[in-house]
């Protein structure tokens, strides 16, 4: 009798950025996972490298950045503009600014540049702590949805890449995280559809070398007149170069047009005149054409998916790729956590192709005008205006517009979710008039601004938006104004979100009766998590009397809006304002298990508040929440 293949919650194909992030989140959520990859071992050089300072905000809150940042990566806190001079004299430096300027509030104003290798491996060991692993070297064959069973309707077809052994297992999800070439999107019938004829060939190269050019610790972004280049400071003193090779605009240009790591380090050369280049030691050498793609579609079905380099590919320059994968990654993972454990709909995963293909769009357009302009002949400095920081009325090159124009989406902090179920809108069916409260500065589909506060249990300063990590739970933000202001409002709330039909008592833990002490961020929900926030000193606070019980659980979790923020240097609760919510009256921000804001709703006495937030999550949870209005009575 043959054996029942065995069955996985999800199969994901590829070890990858994108394969692994999803994979950790899907394992610490208890989920069981099956990642191959086709490689024999992770990556040992070259490819991605920089971490954006959004992502870095994501793997601080997942608890990785301390292992990353063990690896001492390179950070970049400016890039510098070079510059052809006049008379044939070589490059001259014309300007340079922050890698992220002060009107990006980010916590880590720096670009991280580590091997990817190394960025996989911190992946891989989280994923052995909750007893998983990357089975190599294995592909996939074939897959099916043959109806023989419901609960794991895909059958995936395995095969070892060295012994052709063959493995059949059954899966309820399977994910693409393959890259470029992947099979599942061409078994699927795909396309990509291309968003710019003009290809460019470029070549890239890790190494340590030795040099008088004067910023090679730093990003550059150089023109010359024989060509560009960008050079990316590593680890361990390495530098990665790109290098233009040719371009569709030749007249003898050839996509597949072969160079070698001694051509490019002899147009490295030229392009660096003035300035000497030798190297010690090439670690890593690649060409590659760059193309603007995007494919038609994320999913078909809402059971196999794509993501990272599969659903969209560009120039490698902008340091996005890696990144956009990081979130697919963190997109789907809590929306299939939130199906599969009973709390939302299976509709919503619908939202994963229309919130992250229109990011890609996003990102396709910067790096189509991006790589376009890099790889043009950028005109001698005498021709154009200096790219600096204090030229900004109009003299600079349109290189180093699209540039700064761009900063924030690049960063990260500028991704944004647009009206659906999740991002509240005057569309939404939640109607309440209580939502987007007057003068509330929060950008519903953003990442919430961060803040920081001083927690009540032990004096600590701390940062708001990381006291919840990445545990899959909606994260409700009680600002709750003055105490002396709000006290009625504040146990108003509380006892509205005890009442049997609330979003926050529907979703009870089965185990409630047996949670542990220490629970911190889930005593009662695995699918909220409640923060408060006082605009008061804390030696102003005392939580057993200021807060009803279900509130002051989260011990832990309260704090007090005493510390002062630079970027409102008037406000004496800077917290609330900078969500632009009254110091006195307060107001609830509903956040989305990735950080993103899904509400602001006002903090009101009586059970408005939560009616709102009933009729918000009522708009995509699998049970029926909230209060039928009362039937008139012949």
């Amino acid at each position: 009798m043959t054996a029942s293949p065995e069955k996985y919650d999800i199969v994901i194909v590829g070890a990858g950025p994108v394969g692994l992030l999803l994979s950790v989140c899907l394992a610490r959520w208890g989920y069981k996972i099956k990642n191959i990859d086709n490689r024999e071992v992770p990556t040992l050089t070259g490819r991605a490298d920089g971490i954006q300072p959004r992502s870095l905000h994501l793997l601080r809150n997942m608890g990785l950045k301390r292992q990353i940042m063990a690896h001492q990566p390179a950070k970049v806190y400016e890039a510098a503009i070079w510059d052809p001079q006049s008379g044939g004299k070589g490059i001259h430096r014309t300007g340079n600014w922050a890698a992220c300027p002060n009107f990006i509030d980010a916590r880590y104003p720096f670009v991280t540049l580590l091997h990817q290798g190394l960025i996989e491996k911190v992946f891989i060991d989280d994923l052995h702590k909750n007893g998983a692993d990357v089975q190599r070297p294995w592909t996939i064959t074939d897959f099916r949805t043959d109806g023989q069973d419901k609960a794991y309707p895909i059958k995936v077809y395995l095969k070892h890449m060295q012994t052709d052994d063959m493995e059949v297992v059954r899966a309820k999800y399977l994910f693409s995280g393959e890259g470029a070439r992947s099979f599942i999107r061409d078994q699927l019938g795909i396309k990509i559809r291309h968003k710019d004829p003009i290809s460019h060939v470029w070549g890239v190269m890790d190494g340590v070398v030795r040099t008088d050019f004067p910023d090679v610790k730093m990003k550059c972004l150089i023109h010359s007149d024989h060509g560009s280049i960008m050079i990316i400071p590593r680890e361990n003193s390495m530098v990665r170069l790109y290098i233009q090779i040719a371009s569709s605009t030749d007249k003898d240009f050839n996509l597949r047009k072969q160079t070698t790591p001694e051509d490019v380090q002899a147009s490295a050369k030229k392009i660096l005149q003035p300035y000497c280049i030798e190297w010690d030691k090439v670690e890593w050498f690649s060409v590659y054409p760059i193309g603007q793609g995007i494919a038609d579609n994320y999913t078909i079905d809402h059971r196999v998916f794509l993501g990272g380099d599969c659903c969209h590919t560009h120039s490698p320059k902008a340091g996005q790729g890696m990144n956009t994968a990081f979130h697919d990654a963190l997109n789907l993972s809590w929306k299939i956590h939130h199906v599969e454990a009973g709390f939302a709909n299976r509709s919503i995963l619908q939202s994963y192709e229309s919130e992250r293909k229109h990011i890609a769009e996003e990102l396709l357009d910067f790096d189509a005008k991006y790589s376009a302009l890099f790889s043009q002949r950028i005109p001698s400095a005498g021709e154009v205006g200096a790219a600096s920081e204090d030229n900004e009325d109009g003299e600079a090159n349109e290189f180093v517009k699209v540039f700064k124009s761009s900063q924030e989406f690049t960063s990260g902090y500028g991704i944004f979710y647009g009206p659906n179920e999740f991002n509240w809108s005057s569309d939404h069916s939640a109607q309440s008039h209580l939502f987007n409260p007057k003068g509330n500065t929060v950008r519903i589909g953003r990442i919430m601004p961060p803040a920081n506060v001083t927690k009540v249990v032990d004096a600590n300063a701390v940062q708001l938006e990381q006291e919840i990590p990445l545990n899959g739970s909606f994260r409700i933000f009680l600002f709750a104004g003055s105490p002396s202001k709000t006290q009625r409002a504040v146990a108003d709330f509380a006892t509205n979100l005890q009442k049997k039909r609330s979003f926050y008592s529907t979703f009870e833990r089965a185990d409630i009766a047996s949670v542990s002490y220490h629970e911190r961020h889930n005593p009662h929900s695995h699918f909220f998590s409640i923060c408060t926030t006082f605009a008061s000193p804390r030696d102003h606070i005392d939580i057993s009397k200021m807060l009803p019980s279900i509130l002051a659980r989260y011990s832990d979790h309260v704090y007090a809006d005493d510390v002062w923020d630079p970027r409102v240097p008037d406000a004496k609760a800077a917290a609330h304002a900078k969500m632009g919510l009254d110091a006195e009256k307060g107001g609830v921000v509903i956040v989305r298990p990735d950080g993103h804001v899904g509400c602001v709703v006002s903090l009101v006495d009586g059970s408005g508040t939560v009616d709102a937030l009933n009729d918000y999550f009522g708009a995509f949870v699998s049970k029926p929440i909230g209060y039928s209005k009362p039937q008139a009575q012949l």
